[in-house]
């Protein structure tokens, strides 16, 4: 029997047919640019890629061929379960949920939290419910890994009826990520999660930094919204909060455009005023690109001032993890970042960590150093996982 895992963004709905119990994968891919002209869904299985035109379809039209190609594979009545990344669960999710009207409620509650990202994991899960009707439905949560940080983590220095009535408060995210490569990385290491302290960077065109006790976050870079803390793809990262009425003020830009514009004009593109896709930024700099140098600079700069700041969440760091596009394939950010960091321990095997990009991974420190990792994380499988043990009560 197999779990359906879906993850919809805005316009796109990435999934994955598999196995949570042998990792054996049937197929995964991807249907983009949804609901305007160009939409397409990619189909991937057994090292096949087939892709089909949508005619401008949305989720419910990608459901539908993706339904269309599993009845074709003869694997639509495999389906047991589906689960579905939920990007804010806010406080009321701890752990991921059986999907049911009141906790669909609840999701829709969590919209002005994430009002890029909840629509569109309403709108794949109502998809999903009529395609599968009678199917268990589960939601897994980006934030609910983040739900065990301390109040001196999560809860931001403003005041206190903004928290009690509006929900304002540190909540994080890439949680599924963070958890799987923390659990992960304890097994490269030989020894039990609950008796290590990992720092895990999920680093691509969305990142944070995760402090991770014992297997529970007690302390993440990620915010009230994804915005917040280190420099993305587009994603300013953190900003002098009166930076939003001061550039308003001299710009005429609402405070809306404002906010628009460090989602999705800033970070890396702002920097360089070039591209937010780091191969390409590291392809520029090295031809002696300015902007694309200052880019690359900056995002290791707040990385590493942000992994130092998580081991004095934990206290003691018994490893590093990287992960996430640029984590896992750039060895050039995790010199450059491990350089920065060589004063808690670390110090990088050159060999090791060339070796470990294009899903390679292990350890890329020295033999009797404090260890640094590149582990691939694989959130479908985790979504997969919680998926069945919500479905079975495990």
């Amino acid at each position: 029997m197999w779990t359906l895992v879906l993850n919809c963004g805005s316009s796109s709905l990435k999934f994955a047919l598999l196995d949570p119990d042998t990792r054996e994968l049937q197929l995964s891919g991807l249907a983009e640019r949804l609901g305007v002209d160009g939409a397409s869904l990619r189909l991937d299985r057994d090292g096949e890629r087939r892709t089909h035109d949508l005619k401008g379809g949305g989720h419910a039209a990608a459901l539908d061929r993706l339904l269309a190609e599993l009845s074709a594979l003869g694997l639509l009545d495999g389906v047991a379960a589906v689960g579905h990344r939920v990007v804010h669960g806010g406080e009321r999710f701890s752990a991921p949920a059986r999907i049911t009207p009141e906790v669909m409620e609840a999701i829709r509650a969590c919209v002005p939290l994430a009002p890029l990202h909840n629509p569109a994991n309403i709108a794949g899960i109502e998809a999903a419910q009529a395609a599968f009707p009678g199917v268990p439905q589960v939601a897994v949560f980006d934030t609910a890994f983040h739900q065990t940080m301390p109040p001196v983590a999560y809860r931001y220095a403003v005041p206190e009826a903004w928290y009690h009535h509006y929900g304002v408060r540190r909540y994080g995210f890439h949680g599924t990520s963070h958890a799987y490569v923390a659990g992960e990385a304890a097994g490269m290491l030989g020894r039990p999660l609950e008796d290590l302290n990992l720092i895990t960077a999920h680093l691509g065109n969305g990142s944070s930094v995760c402090a991770v006790a014992g297997g529970r976050s007690v302390d993440t870079s990620m915010g009230l919204t994804p915005l917040e803390g280190l420099v993305m793809g587009t994603r300013s990262g953190d900003v002098d909060p009166g930076l939003h009425d001061y550039v308003a003020r001299q710009s005429g830009l609402s405070l809306s455009e404002v906010t628009g514009a460090l989602n999705r004009e800033s970070g890396l593109l702002g920097l360089s005023n070039l591209a937010s896709d780091m191969r390409e930024l590291e392809e520029a700099a090295g031809r002696g690109h300015a902007g694309a140098r200052l880019a690359l600079d900056v995002f290791v700069y707040r990385l590493a001032g942000t992994v130092a700041q998580m081991a004095a969440a934990l206290g003691r760091v018994d490893g590093l993890v990287f992960t996430g596009g640029i984590g896992e394939n750039s060895a050039s950010v995790r010199a450059q970042t491990l350089a920065r960091l060589g004063f808690l321990g670390f110090a990088l095997d050159e060999k090791a960590n060339a070796a470990a990009v294009r899903g390679g991974s292990g350890l890329v420190t020295r033999t009797g150093t404090l260890p640094a990792l590149v582990v691939n994380t694989n959130e479908e499988l985790m979504i997969a996982r919680q998926t069945q043990d919500v479905v079975t009560g495990s």
